[in-house]
């Protein structure tokens, strides 16, 4: 029996490494290495012992240029004060990076960024003993491992792309209907509420471009999908099995359909009018096989909105599609995201269609006709907006699969690193999106590091306050200046350390995981449309932050004030008391988002100004619009004498106020109740629910909500300081005890 149970456990075994996992076998074969190499320093050995302690002697002796100055120490601050004042110019006289101007900027960072490693390398290193040394070394390892997928961006920045001006010039032979291949849009569906699909299907049939099909895929064969498909006269296609989750759903659809072009969106994804007639010009390239355009969201993302920053905060995915993309198609390595993307099915026919290896088929898909020779482009241009997850635990399983789908390049034969046919700028622009997932656990151990300090005597940076304002302060401050305006305003720094601390132990167990057993795990559709009354939260998420927010305040708070007021005897344990105080903000705030707010409707409101007519029995009444949804509107009735006329007609029905209202600019008219009445100023603002609505009504709403070109604009991150303010301002008032009650969140979208 126990041979038996033995023979079955390593038949399992072999089952799930099937597939040669050569990645893990050299990152354990990595970690073995330099555990040896601890072990023998900890054990004493010779060899090793004699290596590290040449070493200590050069920290100890460094290069001259590697000194300080014989100068004032005041004069130290001048390289940060003449650094920082060119990148602030340059940044104010070019409010949008130029190619010199940006130029400039990266040249400064790479050779600060260079000066600052050389520096930390030869001469803050501690390695007086074993104990100091391998948190110092490791430390300086991490550091140079986030620092070099840094570079890596700001390499590939030089050359990053905006082609909006070249969609100007190709839309014309597409309006002038001289290039109008055919387009089947494809909208695969698992499990989503018949409410979000609905508005797809009308946002997608509302296209401007007469050579179009609408699919819906239908992956859970609901017969309701099918009635709505029928409904709105949608083409309606489904298959007897699930295999290959969304790629196998797509890939059946290839079959059944004809279209020289085939775009796809999510089933929550809704495009604007000029979609198509802005993408499919690209197609008269013949070499051109995918055009990707952004994602962008109509609701705010939790994190955002647990912290009460709606319509303040950039969506974290601001920062890929506005910054990343960019760069990686002047790198001609542009990421297939899976929505809102127009491919040529010739070219895909040629690939086998969607990779299935992966879970993240729309990436090695991607990839996989890049490395045919096909060109895939960018346009950095928001033609659609989707759902983002409701929740912070929908928020990090999304992030969690992409990270899992990603890390399978590791081992399959997608590899952007392996895979025939790439240049050497494409692999290079590849590699640091895969390096980015692992920076999870170099931001864990960089989060112990102070603990370090107290628990242990551990210091892994010698050198003193002099050395940091000389060497480290121009290499920060400059980064700091330039870091928004290089991502073009998606993002501040603060505010970026922020979303990557919160979700840095559920990916770095990811990582891990998936280095493990890489396949381990299916394709999970994000839930989408849930309500929620109350405040909740995720205590496994809350829980590392918690333990480790203790132990911060512990280490903090027990020993660093006696330590402060005699720093001179504990070289270094000022940097530690600053590094605990760091963390304990971000920390904190990190606390926060993990409490979701409440969500008291399944639909997002919008801030849209429309001139209304409002007809309350014989009587007409004029009004604006402050925020409308596809169920009610809020109105501001500009009538002076409206406040007695809903006075008398409310007293004469004693309840719910019928009413018609009529949206002028698009001559939309809809019948509805008066639910809510309030006077804030001169006039009423009156809470209209509407009735059930027609197809041709739903229509005309959706399209004015959802789909008018241009409406979807970027919003610009706050400055630095302003960032700061916002999170020392969340952590005086937080959201959870200043403002419990639920209320409707109003989107603010452009206005025409």
């Amino acid at each position: 029996m126990t041979s038996g149970f033995i023979y079955q456990s390593i038949k399992r075994y072999f089952r799930v490494i099937k597939r040669p996992n050569t990645p893990t076998l050299w990152a354990f074969g990595v970690m073995g290495c330099f555990s040896a190499i601890a072990w023998g320093w900890v054990s004493d050995q010779p060899l090793i012992r004699d290596f590290f302690q040449l070493l200590y002697f050069q920290q100890k002796n460094p290069p001259i240029w590697l000194q300080l100055p014989y100068i004032p120490s005041s004069y130290l601050w001048l390289p940060t004060i003449l650094l920082s004042a060119i990148a602030f110019i340059i940044t104010k006289i070019y409010p949008k990076p130029t190619a010199r101007s940006r130029a400039i900027i990266v040249a400064i960072i790479l050779a600060l960024t260079i000066r600052y490693l050389l520096w930390r390398s030869l001469s803050t290193l501690n390695l007086s003993d074993p104990l100091n040394g391998l948190f110092s070394l490791t430390l300086m390892g991490l550091e140079i491992y986030i620092i070099g997928a840094n570079i890596i961006q700001v390499y590939l920045i030089v050359n990053s792309t905006d082609r909006s001006s070249q969609a100007d010039q190709l839309q014309q032979s597409v309006i002038q209907r001289k290039f109008t291949p055919t387009v089947d849009i494809l909208i695969p569906t698992y499990d989503e509420p018949l409410f979000i699909l609905r508005r797809t299907i009308i946002g997608c049939q509302a296209l401007d471009y007469h050579q179009k099909k609408v699919y819906l895929l239908d992956d859970t064969n609901r017969h309701q999908v099918k009635q709505l498909a029928q409904e709105l006269g949608c083409h309606y296609l489904t298959r007897p099995n699930n295999l290959h989750a969304k790629a196998g759903n797509l890939n059946h659809a290839l079959k059944f359909t004809s279209g020289e072009l085939i775009t796809v969106f999510d089933a929550d994804f809704i495009p604007t009018k000029n979609f198509l007639t802005r993408t499919v010009g690209f197609f008269q390239n013949p070499n051109t096989a995918l055009v990707q355009t952004p994602q962008s969201f109509y609701n705010p993302d939790p994190v955002s909105r647990n912290l009460g920053l709606e319509n303040i905060i950039t969506p974290e995915e601001e920062v890929f599609y506005r910054h990343i993309q960019p760069l990686k198609d002047g790198a001609g390595s542009v990421v297939c995201a899976g929505t809102s993307f127009v491919v040529r099915r010739t070219a895909l026919q040629a690939i086998g269609g969607f990779v299935t290896e992966s879970i993240s088929e729309d990436y090695f898909t991607g990839i996989t006709l890049a490395s045919k020779g096909y060109k895939l482009i960018y346009l950095n241009e928001k033609l659609s907006a989707g759902l983002a997850a409701q929740s912070i635990t929908d928020h990090l399983n999304q992030r969690m699969r992409w990270a899992r789908g990603t890390l399978q390049a590791f081992f399959i034969n997608s590899n952007p690193l392996t895979i025939p046919g790439l240049t050497l700028r494409q692999r290079l622009a590849h590699l640091e999106g895969l390096l980015h997932w692992f920076t999870s656990i170099s931001r864990i151990f960089i989060l112990l590091m102070p603990l370090a300090y107290r628990f242990l005597g551990v210091i892994p940076i010698k050198a003193s306050i002099g050395d940091f304002i000389y060497f480290l302060m121009p290499y920060y401050l400059v980064s700091l200046l330039a870091f928004a305006w290089l991502n073009q305003k998606s993002r501040s720094a603060f505010l970026s350390e922020i979303y990557a601390i919160f979700q840095s132990f559920p990916m770095a167990l990811t990582v891990i995981q998936v280095m493990i057993n890489p396949f381990k795990g299916g394709f999970k559709v994000t839930p989408k449309g849930k309500k929620q009354q109350k405040f909740t939260c995720s205590w496994k998420l809350a829980s590392p932050i918690i333990l480790l927010l203790i132990a911060t305040m512990v280490s903090l708070f027990w020993n660093y004030p006696l330590l402060a007021s005699n720093v001179d005897n504990y070289p270094g344990f000022n940097l530690g008391i600053i590094w605990s105080i760091y963390n304990l903000v971000v920390l904190s705030v990190s606390l926060l988002i993990v409490i979701d707010a409440p969500l008291p409707d399944i639909y997002d409101w919008f801030q849209l100004r429309r001139s209304v007519k409002l007809q309350i029995s014989d009587q007409v009444l004029w009004g604006i619009t402050r925020h409308i949804s596809e169920v009610g509107a809020e109105i501001v009735v500009t009538e002076p004498a409206a406040a007695s006329i809903l006075h008398q007609k409310k007293g004469e029905k004693f309840g719910l106020l019928p009413l018609q209202m009529e949206i002028i600019d698009v001559q939309l008219s809809l019948q509805g109740e008066i639910t809510d009445t309030q006077w804030v100023g001169e006039f009423p603002t009156i809470r209209v629910e509407f009735e059930a609505l027609t197809v041709s009504q739903h229509r005309q709403l959706v399209e004015m909500l959802f789909c008018r070109p241009g409406q979807w604009q970027n919003l610009s991150t706050p400055g630095e300081l302003r960032s700061l303010w916002l999170l020392l301002r969340v952590l005086l008032k937080p959201k959870l005890i200043f403002d419990r009650k639920p209320r409707i969140t109003a989107i603010a979208v452009h206005q025409h």
